[in-house]
């Protein structure tokens, strides 16, 4: 029989990317869609480290299950680091992608190109049945701000992140490369010899 592995989460997209970077590990993954009674966390960590802790923590000791925290973001340096920990909220509801997108996209106008650069952060944390963090990584994946949102794919900042190499932001780019750059992914590659140790299922 599998291992359960819950992700600490109800955001479809998100449980969906994940589900897709974890989901040849033999590993029987389900989100918070699967206990509607479970807790919503209250994200108010300082850090992207904070909230997926938390999310982690809180969530392993309600459920008694092995549990997957994330916390991601984007971060712009010559915003101050802003969206950063507030991303899914920045524009005043959770996650509205259309108003956080045009409030990134009005607070960046005024500056010129070389100061657009920005990057994406996943920080997930993996929590043991007793609440006990037993690993927490991170993967950041660099870009840069577009002027206009391009392409109708990915979800969040996507259509605006622009990945330098390939021309083409997150929202343009397919699944499949996606999967091959971002900060999820990398993130979750360094979790992979860590879930197959202590969950028992070979990468």
């Amino acid at each position: 029989m599998a291992t359960l592995l819950v992700l600490g989460s109800r955001n479809r997209k998100k449980c969906e990317e994940i589900k897709a970077l974890l989901g040849d590990l033999g590993l029987d993954l389900r989100d918070l869609t699967d206990w509607p009674d479970a807790p919503e966390v209250v994200e108010d960590g300082a850090t992207f480290v904070d909230n997926a802790r938390k999310k982690a923590v809180e969530l392993a000791r309600y459920l008694g299950q092995w549990v997957l925290g994330e916390d991601s973001g984007l971060v712009v340096p010559a915003l101050g680091g802003r969206p950063g920990v507030h991303s899914a909220r920045y524009a005043g509801k959770q996650g509205d992608d259309a108003a956080n997108n045009a409030r990134l996209l009005a607070e960046l106008a005024p500056l010129p190109d070389d100061q657009r650069a920005a990057y994406y952060v996943c920080t997930a944390a993996l929590a043991d049945p007793t609440g006990e963090v037993r690993a927490v990584v991170e993967g950041r994946c660099h870009g840069l701000i577009t002027r206009e949102l391009r392409g109708n794919g990915g979800f969040g900042y996507d259509p605006l992140f622009l990945i330098p190499e390939y021309h083409r932001t997150f929202g343009e780019l397919s699944p499949r490369v996606k999967h091959a750059l971002s900060h999820r992914a990398r993130a979750l590659a360094q979790l992979r010899p860590l879930l197959r140790t202590l969950l028992g299922r070979s990468a």
